[in-house]
């Protein structure tokens, strides 16, 4: 496929210093304690500008039905959009029919109605690839799951929990539980399903975000305690789950796992770019033990999409600004994810435009944009309107 994020990638991997971070942090296992430096100027990069869009099953029927995902597509490209994230897993269930899921919980894939007998990641890569998007699926809850889910109920050893034993973390009105990343069935399950995707599909990359990290109130279910107290000299975990060793340890785990995907992701596809779309740094780091900031530096993204959701300017433009941000577009591509809307909170043009403008001031590679039905179909504005402005933004 021709697209810039391709070309981006294949543009470092010309230069050697991709191959250089991977040896440095897959085999040799060395971490940096210092952002690596870039080798290419952006000069040296093609300028074509990074246009993405978050396909969900959340508030959300695009995936439902094959002639509406097909136009929609073609929409998209219509108004110069160029990726798009399709998600992959969400809910408990696979939204593509997968092998992996069938023989863990019996059920292939996800049983809404529009998705039966279809191949819905297939239908988005056939027309995407016609329609010249790149395609990255996106892995949307990762180690989440609702409470209520045949996977939660027939592995209650696979979830982890609180320090009171309680395991139920409210997402709006959902309950919901986590796997606990650190379990080594866990662990299996999640890599077999990734595994699955790249190794079927003809994908440009696969995506995750904070949800392949854990809440950081969780992770003092049996198996993590005794793993803890193992390597801490029989220690129990601190009763604080801010802690900051407590906090460093069950990172670095997760870091741990984050390697060891990253190369079953290249062993079975190569080529598959594996994209990041976390919140900014500290809160990741905080509230979710995902320490991307590391991950960037270990060459373990290629992608990274900084998800800045925030209504004030000044404070959207301070969130561009971080160390770490601007180290990371200094060799790989970072796109900033901006906020279309939610069912419930409608987000005007005038502030979609000028987070654009401030993006595009700083020179980052892109702007995605959450979701596809807050583009245009659920706003306050009308419809028309919104999209006269998307063909101001996007000309």
């Amino acid at each position: 496929m021709n697209n810039m994020l391709i070309s981006w990638h294949r543009t470092y991997q010309r230069t050697g210093f991709f191959a250089m971070i991977l040896v440095f942090s897959m085999i040799i296992g060395i971490t940096f304690s210092a952002p690596l430096q870039a080798k290419l100027s952006n000069k040296n990069i093609t300028s074509s500008e990074i246009r993405g869009v978050w396909l969900t099953n959340i508030d959300s029927d695009v995936l439902f039905d094959s002639d509406r995902l097909k136009n929609s597509l073609q929409q998209l490209r219509k108004f110069k959009f160029n990726t798009v994230y399709p998600t992959v897993w969400n809910w408990g269930y696979t939204l593509y029919p997968s092998k992996v899921a069938d023989q863990e919980i019996g059920i292939a894939l996800d049983p809404t109605p529009g998705l039966q007998n279809r191949d819905m990641l297939q239908e988005v890569i056939n027309e995407g690839h016609k329609q010249k998007l790149t395609v990255i699926p996106w892995f949307e809850f990762g180690f989440m799951s609702p409470a209520d889910s045949l996977l939660a109920k027939k592995h209650p050893d696979w979830l982890t929990s609180r320090s009171d034993g309680t395991n139920i973390v409210k997402e709006g009105i959902h309950d919901r539980v986590w796997l606990n990343p650190f379990h080594p069935e866990v662990q299996k399950f999640i890599e077999d399903l990734i595994v699955e995707i790249v190794s079927n599909y003809n994908i440009d990359g696969i995506q995750f975000d904070d949800h392949f990290g854990l809440p950081s109130e969780l992770g003092y279910d049996f198996y993590t305690t005794n793993l803890y107290k193992l390597e801490n000299n029989g220690k129990l975990p601190p009763k604080d789950s801010k802690d900051p060793q407590w906090v460093k340890w069950r990172t670095d785990k997760i870091t741990e796992y984050m390697k060891r995907v990253f190369a079953a992701i290249k062993k079975n596809n190569k080529n598959c770019i594996v994209s990041v779309a976390p919140n900014p740094q500290r809160f990741s780091y905080e509230y979710f033990l995902a320490d991307w900031q590391k991950w960037e530096r270990m060459g373990l993204i290629e992608d990274l999409v900084l998800q800045v959701y925030r209504n004030d300017l000044k404070v959207f433009t301070s969130e561009l600004a971080y160390p770490e941000v601007q180290a990371a577009k200094k060799h790989i591509p970072v796109s900033i994810g901006i906020l279309a809307g939610l069912k419930n909170r409608s987000v005007p043009m005038t502030q979609i435009q000028s987070q654009v403008e401030k993006v595009r001031d700083q020179k980052f590679a892109g702007i995605s944009f959450f979701y596809y039905e807050t583009l245009w179909n659920i706003s306050k504005e009308k419809a028309q309107k919104r999209q006269q402005t998307w063909q101001k933004i996007l000309k």
